[in-house]
């Protein structure tokens, strides 16, 4: 993917707007218009209009675009891969291409002398041109939605476990509806981006409910008398003992919708008064992928992470509840870190998502195989990274501690809810002071707050008084020039919200730090001296995201209480 030009931001944001986006060190002109819709500064059609107009080239809308009308013969994959841009259409001996960079002559350059017409360029949006690149070079598969399918085809999905054989139940005829309709609702979850799928039964009724962006939506509710079919269909599914009705089990399903694509889900069942409950969780291994910069990490967090990452030994410790996207700011930093010259073992329960280059274990208490065994062996495996799933005992701290402080990197999780509370919740599982102080090089406590959808939120109608503002966490000077957002609703998002962001409390241990846990300080000193270093908490992080137009002041409230 090309590089980012800023030149092309000269003439449509003003100085100030410019050096910011010149200190985000972005990548590429999608993670730029990104950017800038994210600071309502413009909106990527804006900022496209904009562009068009300033550099006289003419602009296009994506969407109204039928891919089918490209011609084969103009469409060149590793060109426009190469380039971010996509041939649209031919007129005489003129070839015109969508791109975001009007004013970048490689890709016309390129195109010239691979194909031997001329030129043009047609601007469009980023996020709509990488779309359209991606669905007409790799397949309308990697954009699947309900109605790309028939009753027929639905119920044809190939489903496997996974690291089994590919031969499959075979449903009876009668349950030929119930794989329909199952196959359905896991398709739609996917379609709509959850995170967990709740199959429920009640004593009069059946309950289907995804959890979207962090909350659960009821989404249908079949007749009651279907609740033991359900939940035969996905245990078969998942490779579970349907006979067992009495017991929790867990296990994993592969769906393979074509030949290119499949997607994981981690199944758990468990026997409640009026049946099994079923809770499928979607692994989605993109969201690993993401990179750092989309995770929400202001550019001083950022830099804390990175550098910490680039340390040959300590230990990195990420913290919050469940679903606080834990795992993947520990998958992104393992990302980084992985490449040929290092080892780097994982220990997990369970192992969510496969990477690659990395020797993943998958914990199995019954077997004897523990986070504290797996440890030990992997000290014995010569490597440079470890990952522990979660450290849950003083055994598994102890050795974490060891291999961090024998020049390793470690990187693990804790349930706490602060960074402070992270390093007295090892001094109670006793682990003694002075190795927490010698060990520990960053501690990370964070949450998901719901963003704002760009396309329909509006500015508060009665805002908070300037008292009221002051005493959530807003500071004197944040207050002069803030504009407050809340959620509306349209057809782009989920009652004015769409997608997730990451709010941090990224906690370097200094020497004063360390001093302060080495006379055992509670969670409270440790929370001050972090304030004196001026690290910002989880509060004053979620407003500085308040600030910027990207969530709500009642999501803030929501995740960090």
């Amino acid at each position: 993917m090309p590089a980012i030009d800023l030149r092309l931001y000269s003439n449509v944001l003003n100085l100030h707007q410019q050096e910011e986006l010149k200190q985000q060190n972005l990548k590429n002109h999608i993670e730029a218009q990104q950017f800038i819709a994210k600071k309502v500064w413009l909106t990527e059609k804006a900022l496209v209009t904009k562009i068009a107009r300033f550099y006289q080239a003419p602009c296009f809308d994506l969407s109204y675009l039928d891919l089918d009308i490209i011609p084969d013969s103009i469409l060149k994959e590793k060109l426009s891969e190469k380039h971010q841009v996509l041939p649209l259409f031919l007129r005489g001996r003129t070839l015109f291409l969508a791109t975001v960079n009007p004013i970048a002559m490689s890709a016309a350059e390129d195109f010239q002398f691979s194909t031997g017409f001329n030129v043009e360029y047609i601007c469009v949006e980023a996020t709509k041109l990488q779309k359209a690149i991606e669905r007409k070079y790799e397949g309308d598969e990697a954009h699947l939605s309900l109605s790309d399918f028939d009753d027929s085809e639905l119920a044809n999905i190939e489903v496997s476990e996974i690291n089994e054989d590919e031969n499959n139940d075979l449903p009876d005829q009668d349950d030929a509806p119930i794989v329909v309709y199952i196959n359905k609702i896991l398709l739609d979850a996917i379609k709509r981006g959850a995170s967990d799928l709740h199959f429920e039964p009640y004593e009069h009724s059946y309950r289907i409910r995804f959890r979207i962006d962090g909350l659960l939506h009821e989404i249908a509710s079949p007749p009651v008398n279907l609740s033991t079919r359900l939940a035969a269909r996905l245990k078969v599914m998942s490779r579970l003992d349907i006979a067992e009705k009495r017991k929790p089990q867990d296990g994993r399903i592969k769906l393979k919708i074509t030949a290119k694509k499949s997607i994981d889900f981690r199944v758990s069942t468990l026997p409640t008064l009026w049946g099994e409950k079923v809770v499928m969780r979607i692994l989605d291994s993109s969201s690993a992928m993401l990179g750092i910069d989309a995770l929400g990490y202001e550019p001083n967090q950022k830099k804390l992470y990175l550098d910490a990452l680039s340390k040959p030994q300590g230990m990195i410790l990420v913290t919050g509840p469940t679903g606080s996207g834990k795992t993947v700011s520990l998958y992104t930093g393992l990302n980084i870190l992985n490449t040929s010259e290092r080892n780097i073992s994982t220990a997990e329960d369970p192992v969510e998502i496969n990477l690659e280059g990395i020797n993943q274990v998958q914990i199995n208490a019954k077997a004897g195989l523990t986070f504290a065994g797996a440890l030990r062996s992997f000290l014995r495996q010569d490597p440079d990274v470890v990952m522990v799933g979660e450290i849950r005992d003083l055994d598994t701290a102890e050795i974490a501690i060891k291999a961090a402080q024998t020049g390793h990197l470690v990187l693990s999780t804790l349930h706490t809810n602060s960074a402070a509370e992270t390093l007295t919740r090892l001094l109670n599982m006793g682990v003694p002071s002075y190795n927490i102080a010698s060990s520990v090089s960053l501690i990370i406590a964070q949450r998901l707050a719901r963003r704002l959808c760009n396309h329909c939120k509006q500015p508060i109608e009665n805002p908070p008084t300037h008292s009221e503002l002051l005493a959530f966490g807003f500071t004197p000077e944040q207050l002069e020039q803030v504009t407050l957002y809340e959620p509306n609703g349209c057809e782009f998002c989920s009652k004015g919200f769409k997608g997730r962001i990451g709010i941090y409390e990224v906690m370097p241990i200094s020497n004063e730090m360390a001093n302060l846990i080495m006379h055992e300080g509670n969670a409270l000193q440790i929370a001050k001296q972090a304030q004196q270093e001026n690290i910002n908490n989880l509060r004053q992080s979620g407003i500085q995201k308040v600030i910027a137009g990207t969530t709500s002041l009642g999501e803030i409230s929501r995740v960090t209480n």
